[in-house]
């Protein structure tokens, strides 16, 4: 962990992403501190997937900052990589493969120590052990969900980015999901990036949210200083209003 734990665990400063004529991300700014969730919320397009990728070092921004456990990003990843983790349910995971097979491979990719028995726990807490054997592919939605859950979570991360973890799920199991997560964070500090269009998950897990739009954060706030702020009863409503080019409250947080 961070010397300080009144350091944030990621620092994004300017963070910009071009492709020719398209302005993906357009300098953004913000920071997530240890423990805490961090929601990122917009429209498909807003930039929310290309700031995932420029934090996790699949994609270089074309300029700004991005700091990680107090490490520079841009030189010095490989000092991270090994305390950080994702998921996505739109990242497919190898389906010939059994669960098994697929948390010994992206295990092995962190050299982690004593494996076999970091699997087993890790699906025990997931209730995933009873299909440890069967193949991703013969799986439903829910326990690939899982199963995506269990290899983000092998190596302990101290920072879990999180992009629409709960989609395509039933109500029951996305509610299980959502509360394993905010368990874990409060048994181990970490920090978690949310990138989500569950509004009721976002009030229930984030203390913070930035809204973006057209690549900028346009507003940002606490779930109940969003809903003050607009005048409304839910943040889907905020959303909305926001999504649809409606007019950002002139007090927003820049």
């Amino acid at each position: 962990m961070l010397e300080s734990p009144e350091l944030p665990v990621i620092r994004v400063r300017g963070l910009t992403k071009r492709y020719k004529d398209v302005t993906a991300v357009d300098g953004i700014d913000f920071d997530v501190a240890v423990g805490t969730t961090f929601a990122l919320l917009g429209a498909n397009g807003a930039g929310k997937t290309t700031t995932i990728s420029m934090l996790l070092g699949v994609l270089l921004p074309t300029a700004g900052s991005i700091e990680l456990l107090g490490e520079d990003m841009l030189r010095h990843r490989h000092r991270v990589l090994a305390r950080i983790n994702f998921s996505s349910p739109y990242v497919d995971l190898p389906r010939r493969l059994t669960v098994r097979e697929v948390l010994k491979v992206y295990g092995g990719l962190y050299d982690l120590p004593n494996l076999n028995a970091r699997i087993a726990e890790v699906c025990e807490e997931l209730q995933a052990s009873d299909f440890l054997k069967r193949p991703l592919g013969d799986l439903s939605a829910g326990q690939r969900s899982r199963v995506a859950l269990a290899k983000a979570l092998l190596n302990r991360p101290e920072i879990l980015l999180l992009d629409e973890p709960t989609a395509s799920l039933d109500p029951d199991t996305a509610d299980w999901i959502r509360s394993y997560l905010m368990d874990y964070q409060a048994r181990t500090g970490a920090a978690i990036l949310l990138a989500s269009h569950n509004m009721a998950e976002v009030e229930r897990m984030a203390a913070d949210v930035a809204i973006m739009r057209a690549g900028t954060i346009v507003d940002r706030g606490s779930p109940q200083s969003l809903l003050a702020r607009y005048g409304r009863d839910d943040l889907e409503d905020v959303f909305l209003h926001i999504a649809r080019n409606g007019d950002v409250a002139p007090e927003a947080a820049q």
